[in-house]
């Protein structure tokens, strides 16, 4: 069951760390940013790090245990590329594509997706200003797996019956190492 995130203060930046399936966070729907304070962008700017660390190309805040509507993402690996998108909605999706994805908070794990070619996304950038972009293939994959994050919900939910079997020893074994450190 998915609960609501309200009332969410930032935690220390440095403190940060990739959260890991199951960890309920995952399936919160998260609440909207309504602060852009400094300590907005801090967060922000620490997120980035830790996904170029992972490496992975897009991360959410939820996957850092944070139940906000904000993720980072960049397609290319090059700095200039990074991007923060806060309050995020898709719309006008065009086409459909299968893809294997996976995801930080579910390493090792790939789940096939069938997601839109091409997408509108409407965001708020890190000084609370409104903005609109459209892409196509990488980029709007990655919004719309962020924006999933953001709604409670994972690669593994969508799951055919080939994912699940092929993964179903890894997600056993996320499971058991999150009860062992938790």
């Amino acid at each position: 069951m998915m609960g609501t995130a309200t009332n969410v203060k930032l935690p220390n930046s440095e403190q940060l760390g990739i959260v890991f399936y199951p960890d309920p966070v995952l399936k919160v729907q998260c609440a909207p940013v309504t602060d852009f304070s400094p300590a907005l962008a801090e967060f922000a700017r620490r997120m980035l790090e830790l996904m170029h660390a992972a490496p992975g190309v897009g991360l959410a805040a939820p996957q850092v245990g944070v139940a906000i509507r904000l993720f980072v993402c960049n397609p290319t690996g090059e700095p200039e590329d990074n991007m923060v998108y806060v309050n995020p909605v898709l719309k006008d999706f065009e086409g459909g594509e299968a893809g294997e994805e996976g995801c930080l908070s579910l390493p090792v794990v790939a789940v096939t997706m069938r997601r839109a070619q091409k997408a509108v996304i409407q965001a708020v950038d890190l000084q609370g200003r409104e903005f609109a972009e459209t892409g196509e293939g990488l980029i709007v994959r990655i919004w719309q797996h962020e924006t999933d994050h953001l709604n409670g919900r994972l690669i593994i939910d969508n799951m055919s019956t080939s994912d699940e079997i092929t993964n179903r020893r890894l997600l056993k074994q996320l499971r058991e190492d999150y009860a062992s450190a938790h």
